[in-house]
């Protein structure tokens, strides 16, 4: 059968376990005891029996904080022992540390029980001498079964609470500061998703537009159509440029020689499909609305425009349309374009258009989709319909709170 093998002791421990056996010695060398000779509960009167208990109390304080319960019951027979001599402060100083000690690091269950066991032990201690001598020097007794063993156990407790509280609310802290910094992780994320949006809807209507044009002014030899190709590149340059410089602006800290960009709004439509046209595009409006938040105007501008930058670089020749209406609760959007009969698109891409439009709704908790759809006319072939859904309600109480 294997032997149990005892966990190593604490270094603080075995100092501990030092100064009580050295402290005790030099009480046991002066000849120091508690009782004299003579007492009636003495049973060893030899001046070596006294060694013995405090030799093991000393041994049992090695294992105040890595097996205190079994420190506690060898304690326990060791102080039982040296009742039966004329006893050593130091026996009895260890073991009430022992009681101290197996409170604070022992188990839950125990720390509960040696504070109300000792209590009830010490109020017997105070009842059951008085009751059978009937004189009032039997309370002391009590008084020094409680000093011995109800004190130590709940000074004990006392420290365990307030470590047990001092280690809830660091981890409380941590937590505090784990969740602090996933909410400002997070939100570095969603305001990098927001410029990102931002600078690509911005960008990427003018670059397209740059694109084609200059392609075509490559491919074609016809002096005028050159120039008429450069001037629309030209324009968008600068469109684009001067964006990017007020986007620069916003995200400068203390940079007040800029000005602000102005937040696209619905009234802006009709510049957006004028540029449209003057890019190649065949653009057709029809928006009726009133005044809507402006979290939704944004919105809804940047889905026209990311739409119709898509319907530059990939639609079939033939109609474009942007439909737009409010409704009580919504505001509605759809932007159709012919689909099919292009090889490839007229100017590359980064793939990123349709998931920052499906950002936009699904942050205003509205709802979008996009793809290729019959047309009503058989004639028409099939169309790419961009839809979205913006709801208004929402939108405005939060604006109100």
């Amino acid at each position: 059968m294997a032997a149990v093998r005892l966990p190593r002791p604490h270094r603080d421990d075995v100092w501990i376990a030092v100064a009580g056996l050295l402290g005790g010695l030099v009480l046991w060398g002066f000849g120091l005891a508690l009782r004299p000779g003579h007492d009636p509960l003495v049973r060893f009167e030899s001046h070596w029996a006294v060694l013995v208990p405090l030799v093991v109390t000393a041994g049992c304080e090695l294992l105040r904080r890595s097996a205190p319960r079994v420190g506690l019951g060898i304690g326990t027979l060791a102080l039982v022992a040296d009742l039966f001599t004329r006893s050593s402060i130091a026996t009895v100083v260890m073991f009430t540390d022992l009681l101290y000690a197996a409170v604070l690091y022992g188990p839950a269950s125990t720390a509960r029980r040696l504070p109300w066991v000792t209590g009830l032990l010490s109020l017997a201690g105070v009842l059951v001498p008085y009751a059978v001598w009937r004189e009032p020097d039997a309370l002391l007794i009590g008084v020094l079964a409680a000093g011995v063993l109800f004190a130590p156990a709940s000074t004990g407790l006392i420290v365990r609470n307030h470590r047990e509280a001092a280690d809830a609310a660091l981890l409380r802290a941590e937590q505090t500061a784990l969740l602090a910094e996933m909410d400002r992780v997070q939100a570095v994320t969603a305001e990098r998703a927001r410029m990102a949006r931002e600078l690509h809807d911005l960008v990427a209507n003018h670059l397209s537009a740059i694109a084609i044009h200059s392609t075509a002014a490559l491919s074609l030899e016809d002096a005028r159509t050159s120039r008429e190709a450069l001037s629309v590149i030209r324009e968008n340059s600068v469109q684009g440029l001067s964006e990017m410089r007020r986007l620069i602006g916003i995200l400068r800290d203390g940079a007040e020689d800029r000005e602000p960009a102005a937040t696209p709004t619905l009234d802006g439509l009709g510049v957006l499909v004028e540029n449209a046209r003057a890019n190649g595009l065949d653009v057709t409006l029809d928006a009726v609305h009133g005044s809507v938040p402006a979290p939704v105007e944004l919105a809804a501008y940047r889905i026209v425009q990311e739409s119709l930058t898509n319907a530059l670089k990939h639609a079939a020749p033939g109609r474009v349309t942007v439909w737009l209406r409010e409704r009580d609760d919504a505001l509605e959007i759809r932007v159709t374009s012919p689909y099919g009969g292009r090889d490839a698109p007229r100017a590359p891409g980064s793939g990123t258009g349709l998931v920052g439009m499906r950002e936009r709704a699904a942050l205003l908790h509205g709802t979008f989709d996009a793809g290729p759809e019959d047309a009503p006319d058989p004639a028409d072939g099939r169309l790419w319909v961009v839809r979205a859904r913006l709801p208004l309600t929402d939108v405005a109480q939060g604006e109100t709170r």
